[in-house]
């Protein structure tokens, strides 16, 4: 997807994502997800493949990635 169609991706926050502001945004970039920060959305984004994305995901639910974790 080129940069000049960012403008109509349509970016969306889990439902879990509370008011304090701390929310990444995830975007459907049809080949690949992108990923930002939803206070700077104008910043920029990464961008993983389905398969990156997924074993991430697991990941963090597995509470990998929490605080203090190992």
């Amino acid at each position: 997807m080129a940069i000049s169609d960012m403008a109509s991706v349509a970016w969306r926050k889990s439902s879990h994502s509370g008011s304090n502001g701390n929310c990444v945004e995830v975007a459907d970039l049809t080949l690949s997800l992108g990923v930002r920060d939803s206070k700077a959305p104008d910043a920029g984004h990464f961008t993983f493949n389905p398969q990156a994305w997924g074993a991430f995901v697991t990941e963090a639910k597995a509470g990998r990635y929490d605080r203090g974790a190992t």
